[in-house]
């Protein structure tokens, strides 16, 4: 496998409609979502600390997630939202390299950070990225 790079986006990537058509396919509706969002400006990852990042390998866009301010919960909490990684990058570390840069990210303005998950899957991997289930009416796990 080739290098992964992970970058700090401020614009949609280009080739974003191929990767939600492959989340579509998998039954996941969240990137359909965050373009939505950031074309009706609902959410941009553009408020202080937020931020957008995008996996490429061999510049293809193969993972997306973004970070911003819980509005849910205290202060000094962000949310972890829309992690997307293409199900032909899974299991080669994409998806830890996108959510490790993302807490990096957090930790420079954030004191925790929660996410929201309904498979076991996702269970699974953020279980593995250290975060730690909770019993919350709007979040499932928080680091």
């Amino acid at each position: 496998m080739s290098q992964v790079d992970i970058q700090l986006v401020t614009h949609l990537p280009t080739q974003i409609r191929a990767l939600e058509k492959e989340a579509v396919r998998e039954g996941f509706r969240f990137l359909t979502r965050l373009i939505d969002e950031w074309n009706s400006g609902a959410n941009r990852f553009d408020a202080p600390g937020e931020c957008l990042m995008a996996a490429y390998r061999n510049q293809q866009l193969i993972g997306i997630g973004g970070l911003s301010v819980d509005p849910y919960t205290r202060e000094n909490m962000a949310r972890l939202r829309r992690v997307y990684v293409s199900a032909s990058s899974r299991g080669h570390h994409v998806g830890r390299m996108l959510v490790t840069a993302l807490v990096t990210h957090a930790a420079l303005r954030f004191q925790h950070l929660c996410l929201s998950t309904d498979t076991a899957a996702g269970d699974a991997f953020y279980l593995r990225c250290g975060f730690m289930r909770i019993d919350d009416d709007h979040a499932t796990h928080v680091m």
